[in-house]
């Protein structure tokens, strides 16, 4: 017996070891921690289950026989964070690249289907070289097989994509359906074909980093949420991103105990708005002194600034946030800006998290770029977004609300539950100079007259109560009591109940 359980530690030294000592270091050369490191931070102390560690791949060519490694290049199983089940799987740089073959594919196939039967989070650290070439189709098969899980899970499972390294070709095509992707500067990179190709094909001269390193997706393309400085940093934020996350789309949203009074009031936010309605003000202000313990997790900051999106808790209870921030284009929608909150809002409803929306609102960003790119099919995805959504809504009108974008962000329209404004909050078609020169256009010689019918429509219209008076405003609000207000809101709106018809899916306009 004593012979067997040595030749059983032996084996599991020889997995653990990965692709050996010296790549492990190159690894920690590079500022990188190894496969293991990663799991072993990222999850609770002595939590770690591994399977298939002793996996071995069965590919015979180009002299691959004679070259096996134990777990053939990821670590795959389960373990806890913060007490709560998730399941990981952590590609090994060491082991031939953290490249993908068949057996590897089995892995995460895996743990990806196990955790499908339970109800528990997928959480994938990517640091993988491609396909493992000498596998040919067998690796590429092995990709669609962990493409079909990531569609069967989406909206089933919360599933976090870490990018601690390379992810090229196929490989991108996984983190890219997952809900959210957070990337390690200068040492992870996303590209669907890397500088070379780019080169023969194009011969545009770009570096790998340029091309699709963390900056360029968290502010160019928006295809990841966040971008950390080092491996450490990232792990230990998406430990503190997971907590606000529910298990599955049944289990409800997580809550944890907050010693912040539900019914703090803050004066300061009677006077965030400026006088001038050209003045901008930093919504994100108003966000930190509503919510819990001024604890936002953003998501997304460098992309489409001039929407806000992110986690927080109210009554220490998991909420999504979107606001629109009049520091960036005025706050009107774009492109950018309106994909970027109809997928955030489409994953709050997936798994049942309260959406609370600020408004300031001037319209949808005008001109030919914006047109010709497709702004009416892209500012759609939004509406849609927020028609769809069954889960509690509560929506703040801050200052602006104009136009299709007031329809657009939440409005009683689309099924919002609670809807306030404050005060001095403005909802009409358009601001009143525009208005004016529409409706008076006679008069536009005239410029006494144009401001006095200025005067007179800003009179009537740049205020709520004509929205209040049609009861698409639930009530007009003290800016200091807005915190008090949607606390006692989704209290109310903790059993809500609402279902769409049954369908086999909607056509959101892709």
């Amino acid at each position: 017996m004593h012979d067997i359980i040595e030749q059983l530690e032996k084996k599991r030294a020889a997995a653990r070891q990965g692709g050996g000592e010296k790549r492990i270091a190159a690894q920690h050369a590079k500022g990188k921690l190894s496969a293991r490191e990663r799991v072993e931070l990222l999850l609770d102390e002595g939590s770690f289950e591994e399977w298939d560690m002793f996996v071995e791949h069965r590919c015979v060519d180009f002299g691959m026989a004679d070259n096996k490694i134990p777990g053939d290049g990821v670590v795959t199983g389960y373990g806890m964070i913060n007490g709560r089940l998730v399941f990981v799987f952590s590609q090994d740089f060491t082991v031939f690249g953290g490249a993908l073959s068949e057996a590897h594919a089995e892995k995460i196939c895996k743990v990806m289907d196990q955790a499908m039967k339970v109800g528990a989070p997928v959480i994938g650290l990517n640091d993988s070289g491609g396909a493992r070439i000498q596998e040919g189709v067998a690796s590429l098969g092995g990709y669609a097989e962990v493409f079909q899980r990531n569609v069967m899970a989406s909206g089933v499972i919360p599933q976090i994509s870490l990018i601690m390294g390379p992810c090229a070709g196929g490989a991108v095509y996984s983190p890219a359906m997952t809900d959210f992707i957070f990337m390690v500067k200068d040492s992870s990179y996303m590209f669907v074909t890397g500088p070379d190709v780019v080169k023969t094909v194009t011969h545009e001269e770009v570096t790998a980093e340029e091309l699709g390193g963390a900056i360029t997706h968290t502010g160019k393309s928006g295809v990841a949420d966040r971008a950390f400085d080092n491996d450490v940093e990232a792990l230990l934020m998406l430990r503190r991103f997971f907590n606000y996350l529910p298990l599955n789309n049944r289990a409800g949203t997580p809550s944890r105990p907050s010693g912040d009074p539900a019914d703090r009031s803050d004066h300061s936010l009677d006077t965030l708005v400026p006088d001038s309605p050209n003045k901008a003000y930093d919504i994100t202000e108003l966000i930190l002194k509503v919510v819990d313990d001024g604890d936002f997790f953003e998501l997304q900051p460098d992309y489409a600034k001039n929407i806000v999106i992110g986690m927080a808790r109210m009554e220490g209870r998991t909420v999504g946030i979107v606001a629109n921030n009049p520091l960036v284009l005025a706050g009107c929608l774009d492109i950018k800006s309106s994909i970027k909150a109809a997928r955030f809002v489409r994953f709050c409803d997936a798994f049942s998290i309260p959406v609370i929306t600020f408004v300031d609102v001037p319209g949808f960003m005008p001109g030919t770029s914006q047109e010709w790119s497709g702004i009416i099919k892209h500012g759609a995805k939004l509406l849609y977004a927020y028609a769809e959504c069954t889960v509690p809504k509560v929506t703040v009108i801050t200052r602006k609300a104009y136009g299709g974008a007031y329809d657009v962000m939440s409005s009683k329209h689309l099924r919002g539950d609670v809807n306030f404004a404050w005060p001095n909050a403005e909802i009409a078609v358009m601001g009143a100079k525009g208005a004016v020169e529409i409706i008076f256009r006679a008069d536009i010689g005239d410029a006494e007259k144009i401001a006095a019918r200025t005067k007179e429509y800003q009179d009537r219209f740049a205020n709520p109560y004509v929205a209040a008076s049609r009861g698409f405003i639930d009530d007009v609000i003290i800016p200091h009591n807005t915190r008090k207000r949607i606390v006692r809101a989704l209290r109310t709106l903790k059993t809500k109940q609402l279902s769409n018809p049954a369908k086999k899916h909607d056509n959101i306009p892709l």
